[in-house]
């Protein structure tokens, strides 16, 4: 519905002529509130004079002295600290990437949650969660999240290190004797036989967080690649120990603190959680994390009645998306496996994850609860990678960004237009069906983003960051 309005201020009655073109709250009611202050303050009216103004939430028209900051304080553009203009969401603009990523068929289902300023800010959802069953993408429906499980994880383990129980310098081998003898692969000889080497130095914990220390992570093109794949070490009949064994017995592809390679490590950051609490990791992860933070659908097994709210996997094949087989779905989470995986495994709702990105948010505690100090928090989500550490795989692909510990962290303004949308000082992970999440502290927000689409598809995480933060976001400068 399209309605033209007059906005009377003081002094001398002078009246202001504008449109409304939708009045619900969430669409483009709440663009009404930006246009006003625009126009008030291109005709230098003060706010405080206003004598009727249109209340975004609700619909209706209210007398002053009611300022618009009070009434649409998400969506006004006032200047953070340094001059930046405050971030200001478009519903519709959110609605609408949604909408074309399923019916551009890149994703059977998409789901966004937004947390801004101390409350949620956007919710949204298009699509199934089950095509072929015609569910939609419900808040409920329970999503694998996969390498997104590596932040609970790595909180986990920074509980452990502000109880004293490990430092992040000390070598793996003081807990996991197992890694004393690991060699590095160094090449070939003139025969063309691999040659191994001890490692300069010896892997650190900080290596394990922050995915310096040189474990493989799947096939590759070396003969290192090739012994971490007979090893096999995420068999899901293997449990966390045999897990360990088995990867200590393949040679790391390059001297620990050297490069940054995704990898295993946050598999051995289990395990190291596992050894120094004395409980078995799923159990841990549970007790003081999971149930604390309130995420009770999220799991690694996940309890056989939620089956039905199940999101189903699909993945693209020759440019279309082909859903997996239902065994395939659901053997992570809907068959007993030995293996609870640190950097992989768990299934969530979004409504769960979020009350991790909000913990994470605040600084280490939501609702009351505490979960990391706000000191560990930081120390997490700035970046722990030497200037030196030049190699870095896929890193560079997530944008200006260096990489924290079991976090990337924004480091600097995006530099190209292809670049994802964000504000330095932001960290975020995401998973291999393209699920993401990101905590944004400039912004005051937290945002996870659920679909459930393989092969991995980064451009789903650039046109949902787009639609968050507007095309030509910038943010702080930061260094």
């Amino acid at each position: 519905m399209t309605q033209a309005r007059a906005l009377t201020v003081w002094p001398g009655q002078v009246s202001l002529s504008y449109t409304v073109r939708d009045c619900a709250y969430g669409a483009a009611g709440d663009r009404t509130c930006v246009t006003l202050s625009a126009a008030m303050k291109a005709s230098n009216i003060p706010i405080a004079n206003i004598k009727t103004r249109f209340h975004c939430r609700t619909g209706r028209w209210v007398a002053a002295p009611l300022t618009l900051a009070l009434l649409c304080p998400a969506f006004l553009a006032e200047p953070q600290d340094g001059g930046v203009p405050a971030l200001r969401l478009d519903p519709a603009r959110i609605e609408d990437a949604l909408n074309r990523m399923v019916a551009g068929g890149r994703a059977a289902g998409a789901s966004v949650l937004v947390w801004k300023d101390g409350r949620e800010a956007y919710f949204g959802t298009a699509g199934f969660a089950d095509r072929e069953a015609r569910r939609p993408m419900t808040r409920d429906a329970i999503a694998q999240i996969y390498s997104m499980t590596k932040p609970i994880t790595g909180v986990a383990l920074m509980q452990l290190w502000e109880q004293g129980k490990f430092g992040l310098d000390d070598p793996l081998s003081r807990y996991l004797p197992e890694f004393e003898s690991m060699q590095v692969y160094a090449g070939k000889d003139a025969a063309g036989s691999p040659i191994y080497r001890a490692p300069a130095r010896p892997i650190i914990i900080r290596d394990v967080m922050r995915h310096t220390a040189g474990f493989a992570y799947g096939a590759g093109n070396t003969p290192a690649h090739d012994a971490y794949v007979k090893a096999d070490p995420l068999a899901l009949n293997n449990d966390l120990a045999e897990m360990g064994r088995r990867l200590s017995k393949a040679p790391l592809l390059f001297d620990p603190g050297t490069q940054w390679s995704y990898s295993i490590a946050v598999d051995v950051q289990a395990l190291l959680v596992e050894k120094l609490s004395g409980q078995p990791f799923a159990g841990y992860v549970r007790q003081h994390v999971l149930e604390p933070l309130g995420m009770h659908d999220t799991a690694w097994r996940q309890p056989d009645e939620r089956l039905p709210r199940l999101a189903a996997l699909y993945r693209m094949t020759d440019g279309k998306l082909v859903r997996d087989p239902d065994a395939v779905t659901r053997r992570l989470n809907f068959q007993d496996n030995r293996l609870t995986g640190g950097g992989f495994g768990l299934a969530s709702t979004i409504d769960d994850y979020m009350r991790f990105a909000r913990m994470l948010l605040g600084s280490g505690e939501l609702d009351g609860t505490r979960i990391l100090k706000p000191s560990t928090v930081h120390l997490m989500s700035v970046d722990q990678l030497d200037a030196r550490v030049t190699q870095r795989q896929f890193l560079p692909s997530k944008g200006s960004v260096g990489f924290g510990l079991d976090f990337a962290v924004r480091i600097s303004q995006p530099k190209t237009p292809e670049e994802s949308r964000g504000a330095v000082g932001e960290f975020f992970w995401d998973g291999a069906a393209s699920t993401l999440f990101w905590v944004d502290p400039a912004n005051h927000l937290a945002a996870v983003f659920f679909v459930q689409t393989m092969p991995f598809d980064g451009a789903l995480h650039r046109e949902i960051r787009a639609a968050i933060y507007g095309t030509n976001y910038l943010g702080p400068k930061g260094d």
